[in-house]
């Protein structure tokens, strides 16, 4: 009986596209738990997460003759995650043009690499956390509870200024060490109402 190595990306690919069932549970067990976590990183749901996942492997299945030996199971499963995210995202919240930006922002990076945007929400959150306690403090309060910075100003009952100051600051920690795509991460984990 011949070994059927799946862990081999074309031969994967092949028995998949021939039905095999064995093959299927293979990805499964391989990539379901992965991409659940992949998929709360953007949704930050788990119910929704799941969902996301249980139809990408639905769709694989039912569309399995169109896949190709020749591009890699492991970035064809991320992509079709983000892509049913952002699907799903489009149909609960009209976008608008400068929301757009930061959707297409984050579909060049899923594009490079799925890893990549996990990679960057990852070092997005360090960083947040990593910031001095105050900056830190003013920063979750605009972009984490969604507070205009008055809202803030007086809550923390210090002056406009200082909270223009520390939310300025705040970003520019961020930006020196994530780059130019911080903004569009920032959209990913906290919306895009309190991006700045």
């Amino acid at each position: 009986m011949m070994f059927k190595d799946y862990t081999n990306n074309t031969y994967l690919v092949e028995r998949l596209r021939k039905g095999d069932e064995s093959a299927y549970t293979y990805l499964m067990d391989a990539f379901y738990q992965k991409l659940c976590t992949y998929a709360n990183s953007l949704s930050r749901d788990v119910y929704v997460s799941e969902d996301i996942v249980q139809n990408v492997f639905l769709r694989i299945w039912e569309h399995r003759h169109r896949l190709k030996g020749t591009h890699s199971v492991k970035s064809y499963l991320y992509q079709s995650v983000y892509n049913e995210f952002i699907d799903q995202y489009r149909k609960r919240n009209k976008l608008i043009a400068v929301e757009s930006e930061y959707i297409k922002a984050l579909t060049d990076i899923v594009e490079e690499d799925a890893s990549e945007l996990t990679r960057l929400i990852g070092l997005v959150k360090e960083e947040i956390q990593n910031l001095p306690p105050k900056c830190k403090k003013v920063f979750l309060l605009g972009k984490q509870e969604g507070l205009t910075y008055g809202e803030i100003a007086e809550y923390l009952n210090v002056s406009f200024r200082t909270v223009e100051n520390q939310m300025s600051k705040a970003f520019a920690i961020i930006r020196k060490n994530v780059g130019n795509r911080t903004d569009s991460i920032l959209f990913l984990l906290f919306g895009f109402k309190h991006c700045s």
